[in-house]
């Protein structure tokens, strides 16, 4: 783990706010506060997404919150990239021509280091590389910010529920400061996140999808969040998912992705929803401050 001198700083100061900032969006929401605005993959609108130059891009903006996506490279490392294939984030097509389909868990992590993962997205961020989690990590300490975490396709990589918590304790994410405030584990996988609360309760968590209203009570048994898309979101729905406690015995949150406009984020606000996950989490920001939220 790399360390940097103004890590302890940052950590210290989070301490500190936490003492005057509600613990959770739940508990926000229900105080008329703002929902909790979450930079998707780092800040996508404006960097190469899951790339610790989009981190910065969030941190530039003021934006505390960012989400990212863990997969697992050939020989068992842990990587942060969507996409299961390398070829619309990288040069991997031109760097391996001949390893089609360029999934991340057929090559290793030498082999990804390799790659220009910026490139793509501007001459700018030319020789951005694919980061690994402890390198991510790394940098959202060293920024001060938070994480929501995906697993993302658990099912190709079995047993990285287990390696991605040993990864976090090994970089100091699962004492009570991270595990309070600054960490959320989510995986479109219930099994994953089963598993996940399973290892290790305290690690607060969150379903990606929209379950049926029946099936709530089902997930709130392993599950601090309900994470939907905001084109399913409503006020029922919202008003079901508070409606129940997880397995904190807190009031279960709802998080929504993915919103880029004001008009979306300010619907969203008003059906009293938790967090607003974003690619441009500065003009939703905006807008629900302009709205009073």
């Amino acid at each position: 783990m790399r360390i940097r001198p103004v890590a302890a700083l940052a950590g210290a100061l989070l301490g500190l706010s936490a003492l005057v900032l509600p613990a959770s969006g739940a508990q926000a929401a229900a105080h008329g506060r703002a929902p909790v605005v979450v930079g998707h993959r780092g800040a996508a609108a404006y960097a190469p997404e899951n790339t610790l130059a989009s981190v910065d891009a969030a941190h530039r903006l003021g934006i505390p919150w960012v989400e990212n996506d863990v997969q697992r490279t050939k020989d068992g490392e842990l990587v942060v990239l969507h996409d299961t294939s390398l070829a619309r984030t990288t040069n991997v097509k031109k760097v391996f021509p001949d390893r089609s389909p360029w999934n991340v868990g057929d090559l290793t992590l030498r082999e990804i280091e390799k790659l220009d993962a910026g490139s793509w997205f501007g001459a700018k961020f030319k020789g951005e590389r694919v980061p690994t989690l402890e390198d991510y990590l790394d940098e959202v300490e060293h920024n001060g910010q938070r994480l929501l975490m995906e697993l993302k396709n658990p099912e190709l990589y079995p047993g990285i529920e287990r390696q991605a918590l040993r990864e976090l304790r090994h970089d100091g994410w699962l004492d009570s400061e991270h595990l309070k405030r600054r960490l959320i584990v989510q995986s479109f996988n219930a099994d994953a996140i089963k598993k996940v609360h399973r290892l290790n309760p305290a690690v607060k968590t969150g379903f990606l999808g929209n379950p049926p209203v029946a099936d709530l009570p089902k997930y709130a048994a392993y599950c601090d969040q309900i994470n939907p898309p905001h084109t399913a979101v409503t006020q029922a729905y919202v008003n079901a998912v508070h409606a129940l406690r997880g397995p904190h015995h807190r009031r279960l949150e709802l998080y929504t992705w993915t919103v880029d406009d004001a008009k979306a984020a300010v619907g969203s606000a008003g059906l009293g929803v938790d967090g607003v996950i974003s690619n441009k989490p500065d003009v939703v920001r905006k807008a629900l401050a302009d709205a009073g939220h």
